[in-house]
């Protein structure tokens, strides 16, 4: 059984895409969700769906990161998805999960990343860029934000009419699948990553 933690910070539907693809999968299972927020919905989405939850917030947990690390390995956790998750990951969880925690970002990395890049943030910086194209990013976490080995990325065109709300919205939909796609390829031992810097996918 491969076991994954999903960390969210609001709405969930990420989260949510992930729950329906792996509903009736025996061998990959959401085992735990973790918010740093107790009112995001993603937590009753799990609720739902009958998946544990925790609520480890900054203000309660000052060491946040050591933490998460700590519940988890008390749950035996393979993997980590970061969907949504808006407080950044530090200290030993990056080192003793390295090549095991992902992240979803609704850009093409390396463009309109970073700090400060998230949310509407990066489709504002989209519109005002002028660029025809932007897309996602699912990638691995290391000690950088927005910085680590990239998995799998999606296209999508930028037209003279779009805003940010139908950027994020075109965007959404390929966020759903890239995620799905990327935690089968690694639950299949699927991606191998070189030099800590460039990703192979295996057929």
């Amino acid at each position: 059984m491969f076991k994954i933690a999903v960390l969210v910070s609001g709405n969930g539907t990420n989260l949510q895409a992930i729950i329906d693809h792996y509903l009736n999968n025996p061998d990959i299972k959401i085992s735990l969700v973790i918010s740093n927020k107790a009112d995001a919905y993603a937590l009753k989405r799990a609720s739902l769906a009958n998946i544990p939850t925790m609520v480890i917030s900054k203000k309660d947990f000052p060491n946040q990161s050591d933490e998460i690390l700590k519940q988890v390995k008390a749950n035996n956790i393979d993997l980590i998805v970061l969907a949504g998750y808006l407080s950044i990951l530090s200290g030993s969880i990056i080192n003793e999960y390295k090549n095991k925690i992902i992240n979803i970002h609704p850009s093409l990395i390396p463009s309109f990343c970073g700090p400060g890049m998230y949310g509407h943030h990066v489709h504002e910086a989209v519109i005002k860029s002028g660029v025809r194209y932007s897309g996602c990013t699912v990638h691995f976490v290391n000690g950088g934000v927005d910085s680590g080995p990239i998995i799998l990325q999606q296209a999508v065109d930028v037209f003279y009419t779009d805003t940010p709300d139908s950027i994020a919205a075109k965007i959404l939909v390929y966020e759903h699948k890239l995620l799905v796609k990327a935690i089968d390829l690694i639950a299949n031992n699927k991606v191998i990553v070189h030099d800590d810097n460039r990703v192979e996918i295996k057929k």
